[in-house]
């Protein structure tokens, strides 16, 4: 069998990081016998475990051939893309045990998909920048990377060794910063150079940077989730600041409120955290118990939304009265909403446990819902990790599984229509 350059590369790893793949997968769920069963374990696990593969939605053998070729390059060996796609199609295919509920209602979009160079990259948290080019993550490529959505021109940036970035985040004027959320770091980058500037975290505790956020003072606040910290970075001394959440509390997204205080979710126990701006002292907000919140998003009226994914929720907490209101998501208890967004006064989020991954309008003055299968190129595969509005009034989302950038517009009245 002739191999090209790429896939021997691809092989010598697989064989070589075979050992961690199985401790890995140790826990993890068996495949079924069959040929093609050690090409998956061998190749598929390097990245993701067998979870991934065994609670899909399934595919036809085109549609794994599909969504395999924007992981890793087989091009060189043909023969194994037939055993492989075989055996998955056969042992694996469509399939509608996690279907989300979809609901229909009056709002049209449109979804607009761009296609990250880097296999494997797990494209994630597109951002737009003032001149309405955008900056994304991809995290298993160690990289961020630019696009022009106008012209397609894409530009990708290696990042220091095991940065994995978890995010990217644009700095009042305009510099792209990163989260370093392997090997304790956050960084910055000169596009015009390539160069990266690093800053490493204060205390050998603070592991994981997570997500970031920068106030009107240009000051960059971020939460470090398996470290249950919260931090502030000054971009003009370096200096970091970090203080310790609630043990379990898995700080998660990062938000600022109109007056400069800092919001956090608690992806661990049922809280968000509000941030003292000066002092850095914590407050917590107790939710339902069973609540865990992936993100939150703060609305111009200064409510703050949230998702309850542990609870299959939708959430919102006004910091004046601290009434809190839940609103179960249309797929139900289990559906795992995870980012969200506040646009045009309308909350956006998705139900990541579904398959395929479901975007959700809700409106909040009628308190109805809306949603969408997320398209993936020809297959629907992938989870919206972060959603973010543009000054347009569109969202920007991501399908990590299949590199894919997405834009979401929805249809606008004509003044005659208003």
């Amino acid at each position: 069998m002739s191999r090209s350059p790429k896939t021997i590369l691809l092989a010598a790893a697989a064989f070589t990081l075979l050992p961690l793949a199985a401790q890995a997968q140790s826990q993890a769920p068996a495949l079924p016998d069959g040929a093609g069963k050690s090409i998956a374990e061998g190749v598929c696990t390097l990245c993701h475990q067998t979870n991934m593969i065994t609670s899909s939605s399934g595919y036809t053998k085109d549609g794994w051939k599909e969504l395999i070729g924007t992981m890793v390059d087989l091009s060189g060996a043909p023969n194994d893309v037939t055993t492989l796609t075989d055996y998955l199609a056969t042992n694996f295919p469509p399939n509608t045990k996690r279907q989300p509920k979809l609901v229909s209602g009056p709002t049209e979009i449109t979804f607009t998909e761009w296609v990250m160079p880097t296999l494997g990259q797990r494209t994630r948290d597109p951002m737009q920048a003032a001149d309405g080019t955008i900056w994304w993550a991809g995290q298993f490529g160690n990289l961020i990377g630019h696009l022009n959505p106008k012209t397609g021109e894409k530009k990708e940036y290696y990042l220091p060794e095991m940065s994995k970035p978890h995010t990217v985040e644009l700095d009042n004027d305009g510099v792209p910063w990163f989260t370093g959320n392997m090997n304790g770091t956050i960084g910055k980058l000169d596009p015009a150079t390539g160069k990266t500037t690093v800053y490493k975290m204060p205390d050998p505790a603070a592991k994981d940077p997570h997500t970031i956020k920068f106030d009107k003072n240009n000051i960059l606040w971020f939460s470090l989730q398996n470290s249950d910290m919260i931090g502030r970075l000054d971009p003009k001394t370096g200096d970091i600041k970090l203080v310790k959440t609630t043990p379990k509390s898995k700080p998660y997204g990062v938000k600022i409120a109109a007056d400069g205080t800092p919001w956090v979710s608690c992806n661990g126990r049922p809280c968000l955290i509000k941030v003292d701006p000066q002092t850095m002292a914590l407050t917590e907000v107790a939710l339902q118990e069973g609540s865990t919140v992936r993100r939150l998003d703060i609305a111009d009226d200064g409510m703050i939304w949230f998702v309850n994914s542990g609870l299959g929720r939708i959430g919102r907490y006004n910091p004046k009265t601290a009434e809190i209101k839940e609103w179960l998501s249309p797929s139900g208890p289990k559906s795992h909403p995870y980012a969200i967004a506040i646009v045009d006064g309308v909350v956006w989020y998705n139900e990541s446990n579904q398959r395929p991954d479901a975007l959700v309008r809700f409106d909040p003055k009628t308190e109805t819902f809306q949603s969408w299968a997320i398209p993936s190129g020809g297959i629907y595969a992938g989870i919206a990790r972060h959603i973010r509005g543009t000054r347009e009034g569109n969202l920007l989302i991501h399908q990590s599984a299949t590199n894919r950038i997405i834009q979401v517009t929805p249809k606008r009245k004509s003044a005659s229509a208003q």
